[in-house]
């Protein structure tokens, strides 16, 4: 098989952690006799520094004319503390989502056996936890309008819009993974507070109807966080809209035990993004401390539901699977540890070549 996979490492840690899964991505093109090639683009501030652009014409071209997207991270502290400052890393990542298409999120959750002891929650409660957020990507508040300041910059605004043919397509996503796992989903909401809470419950319910086989049910987002730090195990695919899931997910980390070890995938009609779900970890970039594995699940992720790689992908699982049991993993997960950013990635590509 033969795959053009645009590549855009973006800012702080994430040239180190792409670097660490397109050489896992090689070792796997030369274990089953496949051919990678990657095309590389500006994004977030480097790009901003380059040419002034988050998202670049010439970056979306790239993106739009390969098979897939390998996404770092993004974020820079010199615009994080300028409140001022009109061009935004931010706004790259909102732009490319919203060109691209890439209206549906997939996290998956489930912690090691191994790393139980990592999570500040109690073993019992993390035990057996397996579950996905399947999030709206491309509406909601940070996209609405109008948004703002008054002219005395003393008020500010933002919208929260939603149309049903955004909740529906996303609906149709959720149910879908439900009916590959144990068939339910928890839609979580404020519909008790907002008015667009309340057109996606009426929307999904009417979208329900098409999967009378998965059970359905409501949650306040409120109750929601709370749920998934003191019963994770009681939910499978949770549905919700594009700020719930961004908060949702991160505390999802908890589970885990590292925000570093949870991948993602957002799709869209025409093109497919894979990315970790953390961000560009400023402080550590350059230091070889940043957990690769999050980027290494998220390019299995994209074997197997962009190339449909199912055994490749279960390979590259497998080998992070046995870094993590040998003890092979930066300190976030093991404090003080030995192996840096560049040690843990080529343990996994040393596994999946043997």
């Amino acid at each position: 098989m033969k795959k053009n996979i645009a590549v855009l490492p973006g800012d702080g840690i994430g040239p180190e952690i792409i670097a660490q899964a397109v050489a896992v991505l090689d070792a796997v093109a030369e274990r089953y006799g496949h051919q990678f090639t990657y095309e590389y683009a500006q994004i977030g501030a480097c790009a901003i520094d380059s040419c002034g652009d988050p998202y670049p014409q010439k970056t979306h071209e790239t993106c739009m004319n390969c098979d897939a997207i390998l996404f770092g991270s993004i974020g820079d502290p010199k615009y994080d503390n300028d409140p001022s400052a009109k061009v935004r890393p931010e706004q790259g990542l909102l732009r490319m989502r919203k060109n691209l298409g890439l209206y549906a999120n997939i996290r998956p959750v489930k912690p090691y056996d191994s790393l139980l002891d990592a999570s500040p929650l109690k073993n019992g409660r993390v035990a057996g936890s397996d579950f996905i957020v399947v999030r709206e990507l491309t509406g909601g508040i940070y996209f609405g309008e109008p948004r703002g300041r008054n002219e005395a910059g003393d008020k500010a605004f933002d919208s929260c819009v939603y149309s049903k043919e955004e909740i529906e397509r996303v609906s149709h996503v959720a149910f879908r993974y439900a009916l590959r796992r144990r068939r339910k989903v928890t839609l979580v909401d404020k519909a008790n507070v907002l008015a667009t809470s309340r057109l996606w419950r009426e929307t999904v319910k009417e979208v329900h109807t098409t999967y009378k086989d998965v059970e359905l049910d409501f949650m306040f987002v409120d109750n929601a966080a709370m749920k998934m730090v003191s019963n994770p195990k009681d939910f499978d695919v949770i549905l919700t809209e594009n700020m719930f899931g961004d908060i949702l997910s991160d505390v999802s980390g908890v589970i885990n035990g590292s925000i570093g070890l949870l991948p993602s995938a957002s799709f869209g009609k025409d093109r497919s993004l894979f990315e970790p779900i953390h961000g560009s970890y400023p402080q550590a970039a350059g230091k070889d401390k940043a957990n690769p594995i999050a980027t290494i699940l998220s390019a299995a992720m994209m074997l197997e539901d962009a190339f449909g790689l199912s055994e490749e992908a279960s390979a590259v699982r497998q080998a992070c699977s046995k870094a993590i049991a040998e003890g092979v993993c930066t300190e976030d997960i093991i404090p003080g540890s030995m192996y840096g950013t560049k040690a843990v990635g080529q343990y996994i590509v040393d596994i999946i070549r043997s």
